[in-house]
């Protein structure tokens, strides 16, 4: 079954790429049946030795040919990833892909028709990577049911994989490509056809010749038939799924309009007199076609972000069983990792879960996890995230977290969940658009009733060139199109925005309230201020303090530890007392390192926000040697965020459970007026609903677990990315470079976005209001229509990207 014409190459037993003696058969193998067999890589041999051990190895003997490279089985083979799963007592909820959708308008649809399902209690389709997510009650309604009502109205879906979500995209985008050119390619002959017989319309000599004239329309009608049967596909299937399920979307008008005009034109061919259509049949559906192709662009490259985090995480990690004892690495799928497990991260590779480096030091790459592509120098005890690659030389790190719950794990799982549900001003759009249909078949028919007794054969041309021109394409891309380009970009710039509201929020946020550690500061004291007192010099007491300081995981030792200079002294003879300072022998002298009381110095008067820890020889009488002053440091974007925001006429505030003396030095720092310290989490929530009930508008940017309440009742709230779990999990939006930078970047963002969906909806609404009433005068011939149509949605789309390259 392996082997091929080439002696030295060998098929995967897997995947059936070539396994050379290298790398492959000659390194990874897999046992089966009583036979070894080769396997390309440690991935491939992971996901068979899953699939063996969890009873599924007749897939090995039953499949008739090779399939492409799986993903490992999920923990439970029973449920597949991303099923139905219990949701804490709320029901259950799946994340399915959904195939066939090309506009808001499927969007709409779907939502309309799982909503009508019983037991159905959310239903959030995520427009950018077509990803849905539906909670419905337990026992009132199952997955399959769930899929199944989806099929019911023409749209597949199936439980969300990140691989073949991705593949699928890319080939509608290819299938869409092929429609396109098509229509394209009978465009351009048509309207060769055509420019004739317009020319000679219009001429002094009279109509062309009867035969000739024939001949060039049965040409453009054959050349029709491809564009109508071929590449309007999608608009046919749209419109009966619309139909079928009772709720006409944007593609009945459309599908009606190419009908009519096609019908009408072919009615006029066989009586041999008559206007024909056939040029605007194939212009409208080359240009709704392309306009729908980049919207359908914007889609796969956000697809792709997302498939990239998942692929991110290798499958396999080499775990280092018995260490530190024994060494030797043995290849497992990363999903057996547990916390306290041992594994060795080579050069090049990334780390497949949550760890602390034990053994080593490198530089890692975070590129995936927060934007930021130059390297991070990493030692021993520094934690890695999951996702992280190793550039440097070989690390071992202990397991903190199993794979499915590392860093990446869990911005992969935002990720997937942001962008799913619409803001405000998206809803709206929605509403519009639904009644807009409605309103627009009814004006048709009025327009053909009027037209009738007047014209009977321009009638039939001006209620399709209504029906054409007014197609709401425009008006309901107006919204998506801008936000999946902005939260792309933003993405990459290392900011997650999590709900739909973010940035329609932020545009018009009036107050921003921060919270002071881990948010204005660092969330760790740094060494501000040295003052040497004694015979021994700055740097010289450094050390010493470092020195004594050296088994301690405090963070003030920490702090000193991290300021002194190397090499490091060693302190011999320690003695810790608990809330005083500690006590030790540095190059045959005795030292004390601590308070003012302990080191026996008189306490500084001075109350600046700082914590004083002072150094002094334990010899009687007691000789000071240095004062060290530490303070949670402040970001060193922060002075300038603050500032960004005063200039948008934004008010800032501090909310803070610090002592009034460091909240306040942080406070005039940056010059900020309104304060608050010493405040108990419900304080800080008081606070927020308190502006918010004198019709301000907050922004609140946290880090930590006391901030997890005010977050979720903000009007916008941000999470730093290397907060709590807790406090990531209620934000809207999540700064994964953890620099306050990053929320400038996003207020940026959003008032770009917002301007960028106001210019969208007046230019539809203006569209509109000008070319309804110009093709129900009559004005607008079909082709015109068709044009004017096609190029308003594609502009829309055209001024949403603009926002994937900046603002």
């Amino acid at each position: 079954m392996n082997d091929r014409a080439d002696p030295a190459l060998f098929a995967c037993f897997h995947c059936g790429l070539p396994a050379d003696g290298a790398g492959g058969a000659g390194t990874w193998r897999i046992a089966f049946d009583g036979a070894e067999h080769p396997v390309c890589c440690p991935g491939c041999q992971a996901v068979a030795r899953s699939i063996i051990d969890n009873g599924m190895g007749d897939f090995y003997r039953q499949r008739s040919g090779y399939s492409v490279p799986a993903p490992l089985p999920p923990a439970h083979p029973a449920r597949p990833p991303h099923a139905a799963r219990p949701d804490g007592g709320d029901g259950e909820h799946a994340t399915l892909s959904v195939e066939a959708i090309r506009c808001a308008a499927c969007g709409w649809l779907i939502e309309r028709q799982l909503a009508s399902q019983p037991g159905v209690l959310d239903v959030d389709l995520n427009l950018a990577t077509c990803l849905l997510r539906v909670r419905w009650e337990s026992g009132a309604n199952d997955l399959d049911g769930v899929v199944a009502s989806l099929a019911a109205i023409g749209y597949p879906a199936y439980p969300y994989d990140a691989g073949r979500h991705g593949a699928r995209l890319e080939r509608e985008r290819k299938r869409m490509f092929k429609r396109l050119f098509v229509a394209g390619l009978a465009m351009m002959q048509v309207m060769m056809y055509a420019f004739p017989v317009y020319l000679a319309s219009g001429g002094a000599d009279g109509d062309m010749d009867a035969d000739m004239r024939a001949l060039l329309q049965w040409a453009s009608f054959c050349l029709t038939l491809p564009a109508l049967l071929y590449s309007a596909q999608p608009i046919w299937r749209g419109a009966w799924r619309s139909l079928g399920a009772r709720a006409p979307g944007m593609d009945v008008p459309v599908a009606l309009g190419i009908g009519a005009a096609f019908a009408a034109s072919t009615v006029s061919l066989l009586r041999g007199h008559g206007d024909v259509y056939f040029d605007a049949v194939t212009m409208f559906i080359f240009l709704l076609l392309g306009s729908q192709y980049l919207e359908l662009r914007a889609r796969c490259a956000a697809a792709a972000q997302l498939q990239r985090l998942h692929q991110a995480a290798p499958a396999t990690a080499l775990r280092l069983e018995g260490y530190p004892a024994r060494r030797a690495p043995a290849s497992v799928a990363a999903a057996d990792l547990r916390a306290g497990d041992y594994v060795l991260v080579a050069p090049g590779e990334a780390a497949a879960a949550d760890g602390v480096i034990v053994e080593g030091a490198s530089h890692v790459v975070l590129a995936l996890l927060t934007g930021e592509a130059l390297p991070q120098a990493v030692a021993a005890g520094d934690a890695v995230p999951g996702g992280a690659v190793n550039s440097g030389q070989p690390i071992v790190l202990r397991i903190s977290r199993p794979a499915g719950q590392s860093t990446l794990a869990r911005l992969a799982a935002l990720v997937e969940g942001a962008g799913q549900g619409k803001p405000a001003i998206a809803l709206w759009a929605d509403r519009v658009g639904a009644w807009f249909v409605s309103a627009l078949l009814v004006l048709a028919l009025l327009t053909f009733a009027a037209w009738y007794p007047l014209s009977p054969a321009r009638a039939w041309q001006v209620a399709v060139a209504v029906l054409v021109v007014s197609c709401p394409c425009a008006l309901s891309l107006a919204t998506p199109a801008a936000l999946a380009a902005a939260t792309g970009r933003l993405l990459r710039d290392g900011v997650l925005v999590v709900r739909p509201h973010v940035l329609e929020t932020l545009a018009r946020a009036t107050h921003v309230v921060f919270d002071k550690t881990g948010t204005l500061t660092h969330g760790a004291p740094v060494l501000v201020a040295l003052r040497a007192s004694g015979p021994l010099d700055g740097q010289a007491c450094l050390a010493i303090a470092a020195a004594l300081e050296g088994a301690s995981a405090h963070p003030l030792a920490a702090a000193l530890k991290d300021a002194a200079p190397g090499p490091a002294l060693l302190a011999r003879q320690l003695v810790q007392h608990a809330g005083a300072g500690v006590e030790g022998v540095v190059d045959g002298v005795a030292y004390r390192l601590g308070s003012a009381a302990f080191v026996g110095a008189p306490a500084d008067s001075v109350d600046d926000g700082a914590t004083s820890v002072y150094l002094a020889r334990s010899a009687q009488p007691a000789c000071l040697l240095a004062r060290f002053s530490l303070r949670d440091g402040l970001r060193a974007d922060a002075a300038a965020t603050v500032r960004a925001l005063r200039q948008r006429g934004v008010a800032v505030s501090i909310l803070s459970g610090d002592a009034a003396s460091a909240v306040q030095a942080v406070a005039l720092a940056l010059g900020i007026d309104d304060w608050r310290a010493s405040l108990l989490p419900e304080q800080k929530l008081a606070a927020v609903r308190a502006l918010q009930a004198g019709g301000a508008v907050v922004a609140m940017v946290g880090d930590g677990l006391n901030d997890a309440a005010v977050l979720a009742a903000a009007d916008v709230s941000f999470a730093m990315g290397k907060g709590s779990d807790l406090a990531c999990l209620h934000a809207d939006c999540v700064l994964m470079r953890d620099s306050l930078d990053s929320l400038r970047l996003c207020a940026d963002s959003a008032r770009a976005t917002m301007r960028v969906i106001r210019q969208n909806l007046a230019w539809a609404m203006l569209y509109n209001a000008c070319a309804i009433p110009a093709a129900a005068a009559g004005l607008l011939s079909p082709w015109m229509a068709a044009a004017g149509m096609s190029c308003s949605s594609a502009l829309v789309v055209l001024n949403a990207l603009r926002l994937r390259r900046g603002h």
